[in-house]
């Protein structure tokens, strides 16, 4: 079943002429112990057919373990963003990035391609000193509006900052990973499974936690 219909189809096209270069959809999946597996590769599969600059690797998480470990995938379905050089650039979606989600998701695409918005100089000054690695997740779940804003934050910082990755954890399909962080409301943001706060924040106080990390 398509998740797009014809209208949201004609406009993301449009959308996607804006992309600068090629993008790979790293999808891995595990069929026999996961629910949305499925749905996300069909999703995935009307993704790639939206731009000739969008390209799906699809992996099993059995089968290329190799894969798997070099871009620490531990949850499926999950999704890395590659560039035009096939280079991880720290962005990761771990669930169906469908219902608000999909408005962060065309949003890494685009950044991944090199259509990226320039920081403020003062933020840019303090990311650049951000010399230790930093993992960001940020729990959402599919139907809250305020998550995808933080979601492309977090993102963001990755892009911008080589030692930095960011995941989207959906809460609903990771239930475990979600009671292990006690996550209650969304989103919610955990900085080195250790500094957390709640909202979509501005990008300040992402800083601010993850300079508590260096």
């Amino acid at each position: 079943m398509a998740l797009l219909n014809d209208e949201m189809r004609e406009q993301l096209s449009g959308f996607f002429e804006g992309m600068k270069e090629d993008v790979t959809i790293g999808l891995f999946t595990h069929k026999e112990s996961c629910e949305t597996c499925e749905e996300t590769e069909s999703f995935m599969q009307e993704m790639e057919t939206l731009s000739e600059k969008i390209h799906l690797e699809a992996y099993d998480l059995d089968t290329h373990q190799d894969k798997a470990k070099e871009y620490d995938i531990t949850l499926t379905p999950s999704i890395v963003l590659l560039d035009g050089e096939k280079k991880h650039r720290g962005i990761k979606f771990n669930g169906i990035p469908a219902g608000h989600e999909v408005n962060s998701f065309i949003k890494g695409i685009m950044e991944v391609s090199g259509a990226l918005d320039s920081l403020p100089e003062s933020l840019q000054a303090r990311l650049d000193k951000i010399t230790k690695p930093v993992n960001i997740k940020v729990f959402v779940t599919l139907s809250c509006p305020h998550c995808p804003g933080a979601v492309e934050k977090a993102h963001k910082l990755a892009l911008e900052n080589p030692h930095i990755d960011a995941e989207m954890i959906e809460a609903q399909t990771f239930g475990e990973v979600s009671n292990k962080f006690n996550v209650s409301s969304v989103p919610k943001v955990v900085i080195n499974d250790e500094f957390e706060f709640v909202g979509n924040q501005p990008l300040d106080t992402f800083l601010d936690e993850i300079e508590k990390t260096q």
